[in-house]
């Protein structure tokens, strides 16, 4: 019974700092190469998308308690449904956070309280960054799913290959094209769509 707990709960710990972990990259690598106003507004910006994401939190544990039932009642048709409906609300709500996309960052800079040059840069960052914001729920429908199918090694996998690509990719376009604040953007989002294809083959079977 431990080992089972452990087999799920540590992939599932390790996922769960999925998006953090992209922030932290991208602050570590500006800390070496950029200003230090670059340097606060991934930081601000980051912890803009922290928090707003947090929020979705009830898309993944919802997800997995729905597909926990259709695992344990041994209905595969009914935990794709499961799948099929954590995604739509996932692309919607993402397509949702673009539009208002001027409320929340006139709202989330506004609280952070930044100078003025650390928040015009932390708004072209997070004007980049909202657009990946369906392929983030979307992560997020996915790995609930995997774990009420008992399964949390596949998105802990997945997530260690977004980070990675997150890496390489900083380092072509911000480390070596110097792109800054809008290359760190462009390749956090980049990282997370990347692996929507391959969650989807591995999640629906193809």
């Amino acid at each position: 019974m431990n080992k089972e707990i452990l087999r799920l709960a540590i992939p599932n710990i390790i996922s769960n700092i999925s998006v953090p972990m992209l922030t932290l990259v991208d602050v570590a690598l500006m800390g070496h190469l950029a200003s230090a106003q670059d340097l606060g507004a991934i930081a601000v910006g980051g912890t803009v998308f922290n928090v707003l994401y947090w929020g979705f939190g009830f898309l993944r544990m919802s997800t997995t308690g729905m597909t926990a039932q259709a695992t344990g009642a041994d209905d595969r048709s009914e935990s794709i449904a499961m799948l099929e409906m954590a995604l739509q609300v996932a692309l919607v709500s993402g397509i949702a956070l673009i539009v208002v996309q001027p409320i929340l960052s006139m709202v989330g800079f506004g609280l952070m309280q930044a100078s003025d040059e650390v928040e015009h840069l932390a708004r072209q960052y997070f004007r980049i960054r909202i657009l990946a914001a369906p392929a983030t729920l979307m992560l997020h429908a996915f790995h609930g799913w995997f774990l009420g199918m008992q399964n949390a090694r596949t998105p802990m996998i997945l997530v260690i290959l977004i980070n990675l690509c997150n890496i390489v990719l900083n380092l072509i376009l911000v480390a070596g094209l110097q792109m800054k604040v809008e290359g760190v953007a462009l390749v956090s989002g980049i990282a997370l769509i990347v692996v929507q294809p391959i969650l989807s083959m591995v999640g629906f079977g193809l």
